[in-house]
């Protein structure tokens, strides 16, 4: 029993390992797409690049020519180069000086072909990585952004699309063209003296063993310092977005620790992979200067015993300097191909899930609206994906006609915005049905829906641009005339036209430049711009001051006019109109009319809700 428990659990870690191997390869494979584009850039990329290691590898074999001008070895040379060196020893001096020069000339140019053509590859990818995963991230549900936070997201865009490109073009032809120059090094070595070469390949398997075992601790190793590095962008991405909560609560110095201390990890994680990548450099470079140095105490043997050229002696220590060289680099390069291959893991893992847009979708212009209004949710049962535990809403239905004005009211926790981010189809119902127009939500296209609603939050987010390009937002292309035009129904003009610089004013990052109303009625206008079938209000009225509520409101009043419209409500005093009003309470609906209506139920909850604010009023 005990063998058969052993074999079935190797069979799941088996399983397991290559589930991992599978997923890798796919990985890789979609990381690699992104380089097909430039296939020939590459190919003469490497061209130059072997052009540039041959042309360097000619470099010892001359100097030991020069070398050996002295006289003494010119017997031991090629017939045809020896009779070029017996006519004159000063002009096959000169003769190889200029070719030393040729030699350093061509490298030059091929290096600089080589640089330049695999920096340029590398920053073309790195822009169509980038906008790639900022695409395929924007395109993702919202549960998907419950899971990651906007530090974490912007650290995988930022840093680890530069550290992959980076390393899979520049550093990866780097560690090729030094492993291209061992192989030839150690080829041209056999040539020249194979007793010298089979001392110094003795010492291979040994680093090779070491280098394999190191470069699966880097990889770990690095995945995990890239992680924290993201943890630790994540504090300063919070942090800044809410600086006002920070200094309002004074907690400047916990911000501070927090991020201290989590820098602290990145450093120690940084440090760690720096001792290890200096302790495997430190070996490398011992165990090949090492081989180097006894490699010319054996040489300088031969030299004497006549078994090898004082010329050939220099060439084969300067091929043992580049491959001393080369290994040396090798450690370093490698271990930043694991960081890239880790970098890759986290990356790719976004480009996994599936996107709730198709890419074709997504850039496609939308077509105009189709819907007329009418919502129907049918007994929608609906929990958070991430807290799966807590069922938010329990078998809601009711029917809304098109046109018609509907109010949602209910205490905190109720259900109202998880009401509405169901219509916006942020998420899913777990069962149920939500339905426009009599056909499942699913069938339609989520842009031509959502560009069907127009929507005005309860905290109101502007991006860091001008009002002009708030507003505008809603409908791309309007012209200056209709966004002015919708400014003034939203009771914005004034104030907008009283700044310095009117619609071309900065609002700052997240609206700060404007008070809480001024950000409202932007908001409005923006909505009013959008001219959307369906309406949503959260509470749209909230931040503004009596004089501003009143003739807001008679402008929502006048946008609600035909659209469908849903209110979500806290004051009740701003929802006596609506056609009807739906209570919710513990994620059902407990009530259903006009405020006339519920008003006169003497155990109602909206009633008790409105008494509540009224005696809270008047008193």
């Amino acid at each position: 029993m005990a063998g058969f428990g052993r074999g079935r659990t190797e069979r799941k870690e088996n399983g397991e390992k290559a589930k991992l191997t599978k997923s890798s390869y796919k990985r890789a494979k979609r990381l690699l797409h992104y380089f097909k584009p430039y296939t020939l850039l590459i190919s003469i990329g490497f061209l130059m690049l072997f052009l540039t290691t041959g042309v360097s590898l000619v470099f010892p074999k001359a100097i030991g020519l020069l070398v050996d001008q002295t006289g003494s070895e010119v017997a031991s040379q090629p017939e045809a180069l020896k009779n070029f060196i017996e006519k004159t020893e000063l002009s096959a001096i000169n003769a190889l000086a200029v070719m030393l020069l040729a030699i350093f000339l061509l490298q030059s140019v091929f290096s600089f072909f080589r640089v330049y053509i695999f920096h340029y590859v590398t920053e073309k990818v790195i822009l169509s990585l980038r906008q790639s995963t900022y695409s395929h991230i924007l395109r993702q549900p919202m549960y998907f952004f419950d899971r990651h936070r906007v530090g974490e997201l912007n650290s995988r865009i930022a840093s680890d699309v530069s550290t992959v490109s980076t390393a899979l073009t520049v550093t990866s032809a780097e560690f090729i063209r030094q492993i291209i120059i061992i192989i030839s090094v150690l080829a041209l070595l056999l040539y020249t003296s194979p007793k010298l070469t089979v001392m110094m390949v003795a010492t291979l398997p040994v680093v090779a063993i070491f280098g394999v075992l190191f470069g699966r601790f880097i990889k770990k190793l690095s995945k995990k310092t890239q992680d924290a590095i993201a943890d630790s962008n994540v504090i300063v991405e919070e942090t800044f977005t809410g600086i006002a909560i920070v200094k309002a609560f004074a907690s400047e110095w916990f911000e501070v620790n927090r991020y201290n201390k989590r820098t602290k990890e990145v450093m120690g994680l940084a440090m760690k992979s720096a001792a290890w990548r200096g302790l495997f450099i430190s070996f490398i470079l011992f165990a090949v200067f090492s081989c180097i140095v006894f490699i010319v105490w054996q040489g300088v043997h031969m030299v004497d015993q006549k078994l090898l050229s004082i010329g050939e002696l220099v060439e084969f220590i300067i091929y043992s300097v580049f491959i001393g060289a080369s290994a040396g680099s090798l450690p370093d390069l490698w271990a930043s191909i694991q960081k890239a291959i880790g970098a890759t893991e986290n990356l790719m893992k976004f480009h996994e899930d599936e996107a709730e847009v198709s890419a074709s979708e997504f850039t496609v212009p939308v077509s105009s609206s189709k819907l007329h209004g009418n919502v129907s949710f049918d007994k929608v049962v609906f929990a958070y994906p991430a807290r799966p535990d807590v069922t938010v809403l329990k078998e809601v239905s009711f029917c809304v006609a098109p046109g018609e004005q509907v109010a949602i009211v209910g205490p905190s926790g109720a259900g109202k915005s998880t009401l509405i981010a169901l219509l916006l189809r942020f998420y899913s119902p777990d069962s149920g049905a939500i339905l426009f127009d009599g056909e499942g939500g699913s069938k339609m296209g989520i842009y031509d829906l959502r560009r069907s609603i127009g929507l005005v939050p309860q905290e109101v987010l502007l991006f860091g641009g001008t009002i002009r390009e708030n507003i505008g937002y809603a409908r791309p292309g309007a012209t200056e005339e209709e966004i002015i035009v919708a400014a003034k129904k939203a009771n914005a003009h004034d104030f907008i036209t009283a700044f310095p610089d009117g619609y071309d004013t900065l609002v700052g990052e997240r609206g700060i430049q404007l008070s809480g109303g001024q950000r409202q009625r932007v908001a409005i206008a923006r909505a009013i711009l959008k001219d959307p079938v369906i309406l949503i209000l959260d509470e749209a009225t909230s931040s503004l001051d009596s004089g501003s509520e009143r003739l807001v409101q008679e402008a929502l009043d006048k946008l609600m006019q035909g659209r469908t419209s849903f209110v979500i409500a806290h004051r009740l005093s701003t929802i006596r109109n609506a056609d009807r009003i739906l209570v919710l309470e513990d994620g059902k609906i407990s009530e259903t009319g006009t405020h006339d209506e519920l008003i006169t139920k003497p155990d109602g909850l909206y009633k008790h809700l409105s008494q509540l604010q009224f005696e809270g009023a008047g008193s």
